[in-house]
């Protein structure tokens, strides 16, 4: 006869981990923005096809991407100065 152990810890479910995978993650942050310019978002720096193929490219393409994102970061101009500086009211 074996000795009844007990009742076993409970284990808290967290959402995440009943999805996670051992896959590359999505850099989306939920700033989904197109750069006018560049047109890649101003998030996560991918481009609208990129985004959209995500969930089916492969985990070296996925790698890529990600490798290339801090660079297209620093290749974004930002605007300074707001709206003022747009319609002529900045400080000179």
């Amino acid at each position: 006869m074996t000795k009844d152990p007990g009742p076993k810890p409970e284990r808290q479910i967290v959402k995440d981990d009943i999805w996670a995978r051992n896959e590359i993650e999505s850099p989306c942050v939920k700033i989904c923005v197109i750069h006018s310019e560049a047109k890649i978002c101003v998030g996560c720096y991918r481009t609208l096809s990129e985004i959209g193929a995500w969930s089916s490219i492969t985990a070296p393409e996925r790698r890529r991407i990600m490798d290339e994102l801090p660079s297209r970061a620093a290749s974004l101009v930002k605007r300074r100065g707001g709206r003022a500086a747009r319609l002529g009211r900045g400080e000179e």
